[in-house]
């Protein structure tokens, strides 16, 4: 009951929601860029939406499904094919055993998700199944996957079933090279001053070269405070957006360090962190600035329909077992 790495991508590891309680630590939650697409296919193939999912770059390699297995792809869109036909994202297809998964172009985004139901079978490091590339722990061996790697299915699919259906396009994350995501001002944001106030709401962003897992490093109009201060390292956070001394920012993304000592001006809302998610180099990126109040009453509208999905998805799946 396994899933074979027939040839290997750019870089493809286990990840999941991530590991909590461990910042004290310095250990950081690590986990999927884009929590909403891992979610996503896993309560649609009616697993725990923490569960442990597979997360992709381009280019992305070729799997084999060596027993049955029902999948569903999310996040980026890679073109993929099974044996050579077109499958979309954020619907569940049955692989017969032997099933090739290629995946064949780019057309948006930079990370694609794959989720099996039932799961993977990974054991956890501290209550999670991500890969900790750095500490060479948790996941695959504490390592990106490699050509010849199999992992294992928790449970056995034994017959095809049907699976006509998928998720609303309302749930799914508006993926776009050029996205303007809402932000809640941090506790150095008063510091700007005026023009770089004005600037930083109204500015083109772009995600250079110097951009991983960890952070994306943008360049723009460079910002300045109206006073130079010595700030106490303090906790930082995904989405968390930190100004550099050459006046260029820095937003902390899944692999980020769990404190820092740069000026914290804001930090992205988590509804929208899925659309930074899935920039690469290259694309661009601007701001709008939210109340707290309107950043919890949006996740609140989300958390509401995916909870809708979860009841819906969770009746299917049932009733084809």
């Amino acid at each position: 009951m396994s899933l074979l790495i027939e040839k290997e991508g750019i870089l493809a590891t286990v990840q999941d929601l991530g590991r909590e309680s461990y910042r004290d630590l310095g250990i950081n939650p690590g986990g999927v860029m884009d929590r909403t697409a891992a979610r996503l296919i896993n309560i649609l193939l009616g697993n725990n939406e923490s569960g442990a999912v597979l997360e992709f770059h381009f280019p992305a390699g070729t799997i084999v499904f060596e027993q049955p297995a029902i999948f569903a792809l999310g996040g980026a869109d890679f073109d993929a094919r099974l044996n050579g036909m077109n499958i979309e994202n954020w619907r569940p297809y049955f692989a017969e055993p032997g099933a090739k998964l290629r995946f064949t172009n780019k057309s948006s985004g930079n990370r694609s998700y794959l989720s099996v139901r039932d799961g993977f079978s990974i054991d956890k490091w501290l209550g999670s199944c991500s890969t900790n590339l750095v500490a060479q722990a948790g996941g695959f061996n504490g390592r990106r996957l490699r050509s010849g790697d199999r992992i294992e299915f928790r449970e056995q699919i034994f017959a095809e079933q049907k699976l006509n259906y998928f998720i609303s396009p309302s749930l799914i994350p508006f993926y776009r090279p050029f996205p303007t995501v809402r932000v809640v001002a941090g506790a150095e944001f008063e510091l700007l001053s005026k023009d770089s106030y004005k600037a930083f709401s109204e500015s083109t962003y772009i995600v250079s070269n110097q951009s991983d897992r960890m952070g994306y490093r943008l360049t723009g109009a460079p910002l300045k405070l109206t006073e130079n201060i010595e700030i106490l390292s303090s906790a930082v956070s995904f989405g968390t957006i930190q100004l550099l001394p050459d006046g260029n920012l820095i937003i902390l993304m899944a692999d980020h360090q769990t404190t820092g000592g740069y000026p914290r001006l804001g930090h992205v809302i988590s509804l929208d962190l899925p659309l930074l998610a899935q920039l690469g180099p290259g694309d661009k990126v601007g701001f709008h600035l939210v109340s707290i109040e309107e950043a919890e009453n949006l996740l609140l509208n989300f958390e509401n329909e995916v909870n809708l999905l979860k009841i819906g998805c969770r009746f299917r799946t049932v009733y084809l077992s």
